[in-house]
């Protein structure tokens, strides 16, 4: 690798952490908002929110690292065509071919980057959201156990409760069960406590008042009792532990248990095809818009404001290979026997690299050969 190779992937390489963190900042931000307000509202601590975000990071990393792979590329030629180093180096008599060796490097780093991302780290960590999501929506604690609102873990069902000493105990507890439209149901108690029995969960209420509406009678019942017992399992949500999301499968038991998956948790065969050729298929992307970023900008000459044109059709390039990847998804599910389209976007961004720099290296339109000067007067 020459000084120029290694000056020009350093420039690459920095620039992509810099856009990398931009971005994801910007998509972190704009998803928190959401996932605070549920985590939060849900009576988890800040500790459960920024656990959550962790597991979701691998997800948005490799939603932005295209982009990002794509901006450094974009902005390091221009500014290396801008200070005239790239019409140095090719007046020297460097190619276009030649100079894109840096380019196609930093596209195979990030495409290491990408492959321990997209292959190992965003499936274990999908997995591990998945549960502590099952844990948090079955701890009735953190569902039920706010004061002061009027919550609705279930539709039908309503549930207030007043205030809660430290030592668990419960006051001003109301319940409203509606689930039976026929005989609906209230309770109201001054205190009460939660029970865990090992069967189930239950709200012991004390000293409180059961009112039940008989709809055909159109009646009001009201029975006093000293301690009630409610059987609130059934509003804790407990998600299954071995339902899983594609995205949480390993990458190794697509490989070799596809089968088993199918007979076990119901998913078609297009659906593991596509999961497991997406994985790679970001792999290439990242060299395909790395290459095309630059091979599109070395098309323009030097010019003192810019190569402004050069770079929205790069742009318009990487709108038209998202949107590639965008329709041969679906044909993939339906059949997986054309699970190579999944790879299409990236090997038209490497063709299309290859064009552009067969043209910058040999323009269409030949330079026009100079006239010899005129004798103006003959001896």
């Amino acid at each position: 690798m020459s000084r120029f190779d290694g000056y020009f992937l350093r420039q690459l390489l920095i620039l992509f952490g810099f856009f990398t963190l931009v971005l994801v900042g910007v998509f972190w931000i704009t998803r928190s908002v959401s996932l605070f307000d549920r985590v939060i509202s849900g009576g988890q601590s800040a500790l459960v929110f920024l656990e959550f975000t962790a597991l979701t990071l691998p997800t948005l990393i490799r939603t932005v690292m295209p982009m990002a792979v794509f901006a450094a590329a974009v902005y390091a030629t221009n500014r290396l065509s801008r200070e005239s180093e790239l019409t140095v180096m090719l007046a020297t008599g460097s190619s276009p071919w030649r100079l894109a060796r840096a380019v196609f490097l930093f596209g195979l780093v990030a495409g290491l980057m990408m492959a321990t991302i997209s292959v190992f780290l965003r499936p274990a960590s999908v997995e591990q959201l998945e549960q502590r999501q099952a844990e948090v929506a079955g701890d009735v604690t953190a569902q039920l156990l706010n004061e002061g609102e009027f919550l609705h873990p279930l539709p039908g069902v309503t549930v207030y409760i007043g205030s809660i000493d430290l030592d668990g105990t419960l006051h001003e507890v109301f319940v409203s069960d509606r689930r039976d439209q026929q005989s609906p149901v209230s309770y109201s108690s001054k205190t009460a406590y939660l029970v865990n029995n090992g069967l189930g969960v239950h709200l012991v209420m004390v000293d409180g008042i059961a009112l039940r509406q008989d709809q055909q009678g159109r009646t009001l019942s009201s029975t006093l009792f000293e301690d009630a017992s409610y059987d609130i399992s059934a509003l804790t949500h407990t998600n299954n532990m071995t339902d899983r999301s594609l995205e949480a499968i390993p990458t190794l038991e697509l490989l070799q248990n596809r089968e088993t998956i199918i007979s076990s948790e119901g998913f078609t065969e297009g659906e593991l095809i596509d999961e497991l050729h997406q994985r790679f298929s970001w792999i290439a992307i990242c060299i395909a818009v790395a290459m095309a970023g630059y091979a599109t900008l070395m098309l323009g000459s030097f010019s003192r404001f810019g190569l402004w044109p050069q770079i929205f059709g790069a742009f318009t390039i990487l709108v038209l290979l998202e949107g590639v990847r965008g329709f041969v998804s679906p044909v993939v599910v339906d059949d997986p026997d054309m699970w190579m389209l999944l790879y299409l976007p990236a090997i038209i961004g490497i063709l299309i690299s290859c064009l552009f720099l067969l043209i910058a290296g040999r323009p269409l339109v030949p330079a026009l050969p100079r006239r010899t000067g005129t004798t103006l007067s003959e001896a």
